[in-house]
Protein backbone atom coordinates (compact mmCIF):
# COMPACT_ATOMS: atom_id res chain seq x y z
CA UNK A 1 0.00 0.00 0.00
CA UNK A 2 1.29 3.60 -0.75
CA UNK A 3 0.72 5.21 2.50
CA UNK A 4 0.25 9.35 1.96
CA UNK A 5 3.58 11.65 3.51
CA UNK A 6 2.11 14.28 6.36
CA UNK A 7 0.30 16.54 5.46
CA UNK A 8 2.54 20.03 6.12
CA UNK A 9 6.18 18.78 5.41
CA UNK A 10 8.67 21.23 7.22
CA UNK A 11 6.96 23.44 10.27
CA UNK A 12 8.99 23.86 12.91
CA UNK A 13 9.03 25.95 16.22
CA UNK A 14 10.63 29.03 14.10
CA UNK A 15 8.30 28.55 11.23
CA UNK A 16 5.57 31.51 11.15
CA UNK A 17 2.45 31.52 13.00
CA UNK A 18 0.33 30.70 9.58
CA UNK A 19 2.37 27.82 8.85
CA UNK A 20 1.52 26.30 12.60
CA UNK A 21 -2.26 27.83 12.56
CA UNK A 22 -2.42 25.85 9.07
CA UNK A 23 -0.92 22.65 10.14
CA UNK A 24 -2.74 22.80 13.23
CA UNK A 25 -6.18 23.30 11.22
CA UNK A 26 -5.12 20.07 8.78
CA UNK A 27 -4.87 17.74 12.08
CA UNK A 28 -7.80 19.45 14.55
CA UNK A 29 -10.37 19.07 12.07
CA UNK A 30 -13.89 18.64 13.31
CA UNK A 31 -17.36 21.21 12.94
CA UNK A 32 -16.21 24.59 11.43
CA UNK A 33 -19.24 26.27 11.65
CA UNK A 34 -19.47 26.58 15.41
CA UNK A 35 -16.59 25.68 18.34
CA UNK A 36 -16.78 25.34 21.94
CA UNK A 37 -15.19 28.15 24.07
CA UNK A 38 -14.05 27.24 28.14
CA UNK A 39 -15.40 29.58 30.46
CA UNK A 40 -14.83 29.86 34.39
CA UNK A 41 -17.48 31.51 36.26
CA UNK A 42 -16.34 34.05 38.74
CA UNK A 43 -18.98 33.26 41.21
CA UNK A 44 -18.77 29.75 41.94
CA UNK A 45 -15.15 29.09 40.20
CA UNK A 46 -17.00 25.72 37.97
CA UNK A 47 -15.54 25.87 34.43
CA UNK A 48 -16.98 24.09 31.51
CA UNK A 49 -17.23 24.24 27.76
CA UNK A 50 -20.12 26.39 26.02
CA UNK A 51 -21.03 27.16 22.30
CA UNK A 52 -19.10 30.41 21.17
CA UNK A 53 -22.03 32.44 20.34
CA UNK A 54 -22.41 36.54 19.16
CA UNK A 55 -25.29 36.63 21.43
CA UNK A 56 -23.90 35.61 24.49
CA UNK A 57 -25.51 37.03 27.49
CA UNK A 58 -26.62 40.27 25.60
CA UNK A 59 -29.75 41.41 27.39
CA UNK A 60 -33.05 40.36 26.22
CA UNK A 61 -31.83 37.96 23.89
CA UNK A 62 -29.65 35.61 25.58
CA UNK A 63 -31.48 33.22 28.33
CA UNK A 64 -28.99 31.09 29.28
CA UNK A 65 -29.33 29.41 31.68
CA UNK A 66 -33.03 28.94 31.30
CA UNK A 67 -32.80 27.64 27.58
CA UNK A 68 -29.67 25.53 26.18
CA UNK A 69 -27.77 27.08 23.80
CA UNK A 70 -27.94 23.98 21.27
CA UNK A 71 -31.87 24.63 21.80
CA UNK A 72 -31.81 28.82 21.77
CA UNK A 73 -33.67 30.86 18.50
CA UNK A 74 -31.44 33.33 18.55
CA UNK A 75 -27.92 31.53 18.84
CA UNK A 76 -25.35 33.01 16.15
CA UNK A 77 -22.38 30.70 17.05
CA UNK A 78 -19.11 31.78 15.94
CA UNK A 79 -16.96 29.60 13.13
CA UNK A 80 -13.55 28.19 13.92
CA UNK A 81 -11.46 31.15 11.96
CA UNK A 82 -7.62 31.17 11.71
CA UNK A 83 -7.47 34.27 14.59
CA UNK A 84 -9.52 31.74 16.62
CA UNK A 85 -7.08 28.88 16.11
CA UNK A 86 -4.25 31.75 16.70
CA UNK A 87 -6.08 32.92 20.36
CA UNK A 88 -5.85 29.72 21.30
CA UNK A 89 -2.74 29.11 20.89
CA UNK A 90 -1.75 32.42 22.14
CA UNK A 91 -3.99 31.88 25.28
CA UNK A 92 -5.80 35.47 25.12
CA UNK A 93 -8.37 36.98 22.44
CA UNK A 94 -8.34 40.06 20.85
CA UNK A 95 -9.64 41.40 23.86
CA UNK A 96 -7.35 40.09 25.95
CA UNK A 97 -9.27 37.87 27.55
CA UNK A 98 -8.00 34.20 28.49
CA UNK A 99 -9.16 31.89 25.97
CA UNK A 100 -8.85 28.01 25.38
CA UNK A 101 -11.04 26.21 22.70
CA UNK A 102 -12.13 22.60 22.03
CA UNK A 103 -13.38 21.15 19.08
CA UNK A 104 -16.54 18.80 18.38
CA UNK A 105 -15.28 16.00 16.24
CA UNK A 106 -18.12 14.62 14.77
CA UNK A 107 -19.41 16.89 11.27
CA UNK A 108 -22.98 17.39 10.40
CA UNK A 109 -22.91 14.11 8.05
CA UNK A 110 -21.99 12.40 11.00
CA UNK A 111 -17.90 11.55 10.41
CA UNK A 112 -14.68 12.75 11.61
CA UNK A 113 -11.81 13.62 10.43
CA UNK A 114 -10.08 12.28 13.73
CA UNK A 115 -10.24 9.61 16.67
CA UNK A 116 -8.98 10.57 19.73
CA UNK A 117 -8.80 8.13 23.00
CA UNK A 118 -8.87 9.61 26.53
CA UNK A 119 -7.27 8.34 29.53
CA UNK A 120 -7.20 9.57 33.21
CA UNK A 121 -6.41 8.29 36.74
CA UNK A 122 -2.71 7.07 37.80
CA UNK A 123 -1.48 4.90 35.23
CA UNK A 124 -2.34 7.14 32.49
CA UNK A 125 1.12 6.96 30.94
CA UNK A 126 1.56 3.48 30.97
CA UNK A 127 -1.79 2.51 29.58
CA UNK A 128 -1.73 5.31 26.67
CA UNK A 129 1.64 3.57 26.04
CA UNK A 130 0.59 0.50 25.68
CA UNK A 131 -2.68 1.60 23.38
CA UNK A 132 0.48 3.49 21.08
CA UNK A 133 2.49 0.68 20.73
CA UNK A 134 -0.43 -1.51 19.27
CA UNK A 135 -0.91 1.27 16.96
CA UNK A 136 2.87 1.12 15.89
CA UNK A 137 2.42 -2.48 15.22
CA UNK A 138 -0.06 -2.40 12.93
CA UNK A 139 1.39 0.72 11.18
CA UNK A 140 -1.10 3.48 12.58
CA UNK A 141 0.74 6.93 13.09
CA UNK A 142 -0.52 8.32 16.71
CA UNK A 143 0.10 10.86 18.50
CA UNK A 144 0.10 10.85 22.38
CA UNK A 145 -0.71 14.35 24.27
CA UNK A 146 -0.52 15.17 28.09
CA UNK A 147 -4.12 16.91 28.92
CA UNK A 148 -4.24 20.16 29.94
CA UNK A 149 -4.86 18.99 33.49
CA UNK A 150 -1.68 17.04 33.47
CA UNK A 151 -3.46 13.96 34.64
CA UNK A 152 -4.07 11.82 31.93
CA UNK A 153 -3.75 12.06 28.17
CA UNK A 154 -5.25 11.51 24.90
CA UNK A 155 -4.28 9.58 21.47
CA UNK A 156 -4.33 11.20 18.54
CA UNK A 157 -4.86 8.91 15.09
CA UNK A 158 -5.57 11.41 12.26
CA UNK A 159 -7.24 10.45 8.58
CA UNK A 160 -6.54 11.76 5.40
CA UNK A 161 -10.27 12.22 4.66
CA UNK A 162 -13.17 12.54 6.67
CA UNK A 163 -14.64 9.02 8.10
CA UNK A 164 -17.59 8.18 9.51
CA UNK A 165 -17.68 8.21 13.28
CA UNK A 166 -18.94 4.53 13.50
CA UNK A 167 -15.92 3.74 11.58
CA UNK A 168 -13.55 5.28 13.72
CA UNK A 169 -14.85 4.28 16.60
CA UNK A 170 -14.65 0.50 15.74
CA UNK A 171 -11.00 1.07 15.35
CA UNK A 172 -10.61 2.60 18.59
CA UNK A 173 -12.41 -0.88 20.19
CA UNK A 174 -10.14 -2.65 17.96
CA UNK A 175 -7.08 -1.18 18.94
CA UNK A 176 -8.21 -1.29 22.82
CA UNK A 177 -9.26 -5.33 22.15
CA UNK A 178 -5.62 -6.10 21.05
CA UNK A 179 -4.00 -4.03 23.33
CA UNK A 180 -5.54 -5.63 26.48
CA UNK A 181 -4.94 -9.01 24.72
CA UNK A 182 -1.23 -8.58 24.84
CA UNK A 183 -1.05 -6.76 28.10
CA UNK A 184 -3.42 -8.61 30.42
CA UNK A 185 -1.13 -7.27 33.33
CA UNK A 186 -2.79 -3.89 32.48
CA UNK A 187 -5.84 -2.95 33.91
CA UNK A 188 -6.59 -0.06 31.79
CA UNK A 189 -8.63 1.17 34.57
CA UNK A 190 -7.79 4.69 32.80
CA UNK A 191 -9.51 4.57 30.18
CA UNK A 192 -12.12 6.55 29.67
CA UNK A 193 -13.48 7.43 26.00
CA UNK A 194 -13.55 8.06 22.48
CA UNK A 195 -13.49 11.07 20.27
CA UNK A 196 -16.42 10.76 19.02
CA UNK A 197 -17.70 9.65 21.22
CA UNK A 198 -21.17 8.71 19.26
CA UNK A 199 -21.82 7.13 16.08
CA UNK A 200 -24.48 9.67 15.10
CA UNK A 201 -25.29 13.15 15.87
CA UNK A 202 -27.58 13.72 18.87
CA UNK A 203 -31.14 15.40 17.45
CA UNK A 204 -30.08 19.41 17.74
CA UNK A 205 -26.85 18.97 19.45
CA UNK A 206 -23.29 18.63 18.89
CA UNK A 207 -21.85 15.56 20.33
CA UNK A 208 -18.95 15.66 22.91
CA UNK A 209 -15.91 17.97 22.46
CA UNK A 210 -12.81 17.91 23.55
CA UNK A 211 -10.31 20.57 24.38
CA UNK A 212 -7.91 21.25 21.51
CA UNK A 213 -4.03 20.94 22.36
CA UNK A 214 -1.36 23.50 22.92
CA UNK A 215 -3.19 26.12 24.41
CA UNK A 216 -0.19 28.38 25.98
CA UNK A 217 -0.87 28.70 29.74
CA UNK A 218 -1.63 24.93 29.45
CA UNK A 219 1.47 24.63 27.83
CA UNK A 220 3.50 26.72 30.45
CA UNK A 221 2.68 24.31 33.26
CA UNK A 222 4.42 21.19 31.17
CA UNK A 223 0.65 20.22 30.06
CA UNK A 224 -1.63 19.75 26.72
CA UNK A 225 2.14 19.24 24.89
CA UNK A 226 2.70 15.96 22.89
CA UNK A 227 4.99 13.12 24.88
CA UNK A 228 7.09 10.43 24.21
CA UNK A 229 6.32 7.15 25.97
CA UNK A 230 7.99 8.16 29.01
CA UNK A 231 5.50 11.15 29.38
CA UNK A 232 8.63 13.23 28.00
CA UNK A 233 7.81 16.27 25.77
CA UNK A 234 9.06 16.18 21.87
CA UNK A 235 11.51 18.95 21.60
CA UNK A 236 10.32 20.62 19.03
CA UNK A 237 6.03 20.52 19.04
CA UNK A 238 5.73 21.77 15.63
CA UNK A 239 8.07 19.63 14.14
CA UNK A 240 6.39 16.14 15.46
CA UNK A 241 2.96 17.48 14.70
CA UNK A 242 4.26 17.88 10.93
CA UNK A 243 5.51 14.24 10.79
CA UNK A 244 1.88 13.07 11.26
CA UNK A 245 0.88 10.60 8.65
CA UNK A 246 -2.33 10.81 8.01
CA UNK A 247 -4.22 7.28 7.93
CA UNK A 248 -5.93 6.67 4.36
CA UNK A 249 -9.63 5.81 4.31
CA UNK A 250 -8.57 2.36 2.62
CA UNK A 251 -6.07 1.39 5.09
CA UNK A 252 -8.82 2.07 8.48
CA UNK A 253 -11.43 0.00 6.38
CA UNK A 254 -9.66 -3.09 6.07
CA UNK A 255 -8.13 -3.05 9.41
CA UNK A 256 -11.23 -2.84 10.88
CA UNK A 257 -12.94 -5.13 8.49
CA UNK A 258 -10.18 -8.25 8.96
CA UNK A 259 -10.75 -7.12 13.13
CA UNK A 260 -14.94 -7.67 12.69
CA UNK A 261 -14.39 -10.52 10.91
CA UNK A 262 -11.83 -12.06 13.61
CA UNK A 263 -14.19 -10.83 16.23
CA UNK A 264 -11.03 -8.25 17.56
CA UNK A 265 -13.73 -5.72 19.00
CA UNK A 266 -14.98 -5.85 21.76
CA UNK A 267 -18.49 -3.88 23.35
CA UNK A 268 -17.56 -0.37 24.56
CA UNK A 269 -19.76 1.38 27.14
CA UNK A 270 -19.78 5.14 26.06
CA UNK A 271 -21.57 8.01 27.45
CA UNK A 272 -25.18 8.46 25.61
CA UNK A 273 -25.70 12.23 26.22
CA UNK A 274 -23.59 15.21 24.97
CA UNK A 275 -21.87 17.67 26.72
CA UNK A 276 -23.81 20.78 27.78
CA UNK A 277 -22.68 24.23 29.23
CA UNK A 278 -23.17 23.51 33.05
CA UNK A 279 -21.19 20.30 33.30
CA UNK A 280 -19.22 19.32 30.10
CA UNK A 281 -18.61 16.10 30.67
CA UNK A 282 -21.88 14.45 32.56
CA UNK A 283 -23.44 11.47 30.86
CA UNK A 284 -25.15 8.68 31.13
CA UNK A 285 -23.52 5.02 29.97
CA UNK A 286 -24.29 3.39 26.79
CA UNK A 287 -23.29 -0.08 26.00
CA UNK A 288 -21.98 0.35 22.34
CA UNK A 289 -21.69 -3.32 21.19
CA UNK A 290 -23.38 -6.35 18.68
CA UNK A 291 -24.59 -8.99 19.52
CA UNK A 292 -21.57 -11.23 18.34
CA UNK A 293 -19.05 -9.33 19.77
CA UNK A 294 -17.82 -10.53 23.59
CA UNK A 295 -18.10 -7.71 25.86
CA UNK A 296 -16.38 -5.69 28.30
CA UNK A 297 -16.96 -2.38 30.20
CA UNK A 298 -14.51 0.38 29.02
CA UNK A 299 -15.30 2.46 31.78
CA UNK A 300 -16.71 6.38 31.58
CA UNK A 301 -14.90 8.91 34.30
CA UNK A 302 -15.96 12.32 34.57
CA UNK A 303 -12.63 14.38 33.11
CA UNK A 304 -11.10 15.08 30.10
Amino acid sequence: MNLPGPIHVGVTQLSSADEKIALFRSLFRGREDVYPRRFESRKTGKSGYAPACANEWVPGICEKPRIRCAECPNRRFLPVTDDVIRWHLSGRDAAGQPFVAGVYPMLLDETCFFLAVDFDKGSWLEDAAAFMETCRRVDLPAALERSRSGRGSHVWLFFDEAVPAALARLLGAHILTETMERRPDLGFDSYDRLFPNQDTLPHGGFGNLIALPLQKNARGAGNSVFVNAFGVPHTDQWAFLSSMRPIPRGQLEQIVSDAERRGRILGVRLPAEEDNERAPWASRILRHESSHRPKVDLRSASSV
